[in-house]
Formats: structure tokens, C-alpha cells, sequence
């Protein structure tokens, strides 16, 4: 009787508390459907190679249509700047009897991916001249000449990281930038939960502070905490795991502590509308998770353009795009500053829905 008491109590809790049921419910069922989308489409890697005048027309003729996507360039200034304009995966050229070939290695799992199919190419050409040249030559010398072709070879070069990167290199940057996120947005929107059940926050509105003054001196005091976890986590990583960082460890820190800040900013706006820490955490599935899909980790354009644009409502992913641009390329602000003032307008806009969320504990 007692274990039919107790189970009674806890469903009616959970059939009164309509939103926790809800998540519990079809919140599994949203993080399936991103899954769904984001690993089924386009499972196929399309590379994409530009390739210049010198190159062999047999050597091009031979990449697979399906697989890859060919830019013929015509005798650029800077291989380097024609693969970042260009958006390139790697880029072939002709010198003497080698094919260099300049990967962008941005990703590594896509230079694997060329490398394997250029090998196959390679290898196919080679054994058709040396059918050709066994075929032009008179029977009596076919024996001991079929080896004498001088056969096409690859030199490999690298525009970022170099033969021994992995695809963890690449995952590294974005993943410092979501664990700063997904810690900075539990604790802010936990810490003012607990002010707000304590009955801190409601004493504190009954006096003359204005609503700005109270968020401002909330995101200073959880802020000032963020930005010395951001400094742990950025310089144990660099430190003590020895990641490489090619560009400015100072953009590194100033992009960690922009999405610092943006986790606090909306985990204080998130944490209105939970009434429990349990609640709270429930919010992890709608606002944490699914930016992992979309910061980077898994390319962006594997995936159909409907799904991927999602990715821009989460600041994330401009964190990713700008930590990866920095620690793996080495670029600097002309190529961030966008990320950068979006990572600001998320801030800005968290900052100002705070203030006005205020409104339903007090209204002034």
C-alpha cells in the first residue's frame, strides 16, 4: 500500500508539471529528428579540387564526376589565396614530371579522402602508359622495355597542419568553445535560479535598483567567473595537452570569452522560465545540444541547405567557425570580425530580453 502511495504522489507531480512531462517527452524525439537530418544527408564527402592548365587532361578526365567537383584555374598569383577564395579541398599542378598537389587540411578525414582517390588515379595511369608503350613496341623488345616509362608521381604539400594531422585537430578548437558554452550556461542560469526560489531576487526588486542595474550586476559577477573559467580551459588545453595554436592565442581568448558571455547572458534568460534546477538542466537538449551539429564538427555542407541554416541561430557556431579560422588557418581579424559581431549581437539582444524578462517579478 505504502509503494502504491508513493507511486500515486510522483505521477500526479509529473502529470501536473506539464512542461517537465513535455520534454521528457518529445525532447529525445527532437535531438532523433536533428540526428536524423544532419547524418543521413549528403552522406557522401563531395571534394572540391581546383586544378590548373598544366595538369593533364587524363589526370582530370579520371576524377570521378559524382565525387568531385573540378575548378580549373588559370595560372593563379597565389596557390594560397586561389584555395581560400576558391573554398578549395586541395589544388593540383604540374611541375616536371610531378603532380604537387596542396591540400587545404583544414579537415583531415577530406585530404584522406583525396589522397585516396588521387592514388587511385595515379595508379591507373600508370598501368594504361605502360599498356600504351608495351603496345607501340615491336614484339622482340616488349619484354625487357615495359618497365622504362617514366611514370607520374604525387608531391604532397599543405596549406594548414601537415601529414600527421587528425580529425581531432580540427574538432579541438570548436570543442574548447562548447564546453566554455555548455558549463558558463549551466552554472549563470542555475546560480540565478537559486536566487530567485531563495527569494533573493524578490527582495531585491522590492527595492529602487532598477531592472538594467540588476542584470548588468549579474552578468558582471557571473562574468568576471567566466571569463577565469575560459582562461583555465583555453591555457590547460595549450599548456598541458599541447594544442597548437597557429594563430593569435589573444583572438583564441577574446572568441572564448565572447561565447563565455553569451552562455551566461542566456542561461539567465533560459533560467526564467524553469522553476527547478531539474528543469533547468531539461533545457541542455533545446539550447546546448543541438549546436554541436552545427558548430563545425560535422561539415556544413554535407548537409541540406534547410537543416544547415538552423546553425545560424546558434552562437556556436560563429564561435567555431572563428576558433577554427584562428588555432588551425592562422588568420586574424579580417577574417573573423564577422563571428565577432555576431557573437556581440547575441550578447546584446540575451542582455536586453533579461532586462525586459524582469518584468513578470516586478513591474516598473
Amino acid at each position: 500500500m505504502r509503494f502504491k502511495a508513493v507511486f500515486i504522489r510522483v505521477t500526479k507531480e509529473l502529470l501536473r508539471d506539464k512542461r517537465t512531462l513535455a520534454l521528457m517527452l518529445f525532447a529525445p524525439l527532437l535531438v532523433l529528428t536533428l540526428l536524423y537530418f544532419v547524418f543521413d544527408t549528403n552522406s557522401e564527402t563531395n571534394l572540391k579540387i581546383g586544378v590548373d592548365d598544366h595538369v593533364p587532361e587524363k589526370i582530370v578526365n579520371a576524377l570521378p564526376s559524382n565525387k568531385v567537383d573540378i575548378v580549373h584555374i588559370q595560372s593563379p598569383d597565389s596557390i594560397k589565396k586561389t584555395i581560400v577564395d576558391s573554398k578549395l579541398d586541395s589544388y593540383l599542378t604540374k611541375h616536371g614530371s610531378n603532380i604537387e598537389v596542396t591540400y587545404t587540411n583544414e579537415d583531415p578525414s577530406k585530404t584522406a579522402s583525396t589522397k585516396q582517390l588521387l592514388g587511385s588515379v595515379m595508379q591507373k595511369n600508370k598501368m594504361q602508359d605502360m599498356v600504351d608503350i608495351v603496345e607501340k613496341l615491336p614484339d622482340h623488345m616488349k619484354q625487357g622495355n615495359a618497365q622504362s616509362s617514366e611514370s607520374i608521381k604525387l608531391d604532397n604539400h599543405y596549406l594548414y597542419g601537415d601529414a600527421d594531422s587528425t580529425y581531432f585537430d580540427k574538432m579541438f578548437p570548436i570543442l574548447i568553445g562548447f564546453f566554455v558554452f555548455l558549463f558558463v550556461f549551466l552554472i549563470s542560469g542555475i546560480g540565478l535560479l537559486r536566487e530567485r526560489t531563495n527569494g533573493t531576487l524578490e527582495r531585491l526588486l522590492a527595492t529602487s535598483v532598477k531592472r538594467s542595474e540588476i542584470v548588468f550586476g549579474y552578468l558582471v559577477g557571473y562574468g568576471l567567473f567566466a571569463i577565469l573559467q575560459t582562461l583555465l580551459i583555453v591555457f590547460y588545453a595549450i599548456l598541458i595537452l599541447n594544442i597548437e595554436v597557429v594563430g593569435s592565442i589573444w583572438w583564441v581568448l577574446l572568441i572564448n570569452i565572447l561565447i563565455a558571455l553569451a552562455a551566461l547572458s542566456m542561461g539567465i534568460f533560459v533560467s526564467t522560465f524553469a522553476n527547478s534546477e531539474f528543469q533547468m538542466m531539461q533545457f541542455i537538449p533545446i539550447v546546448a545540444i543541438p549546436q554541436v551539429f552545427f558548430s563545425g564538427i560535422i561539415p556544413l555542407e554535407n548537409i541540406t541547405n534547410w537543416v544547415s541554416v538552423i546553425g545560424y541561430l546558434f552562437p556556436l557556431r560563429y564561435a567555431g567557425d572563428a576558433l577554427t579560422n584562428i588555432m588551425i588557418k592562422g588568420q586574424g581579424f579580417e577574417f573573423i570580425w564577422f563571428d565577432v559581431c555576431i557573437l556581440f549581437v547575441f550578447i546584446f539582444v540575451f542582455t536586453i530580453l533579461n532586462i525586459v524578462g524582469l518584468k513578470r517579478y516586478r513591474k516598473v
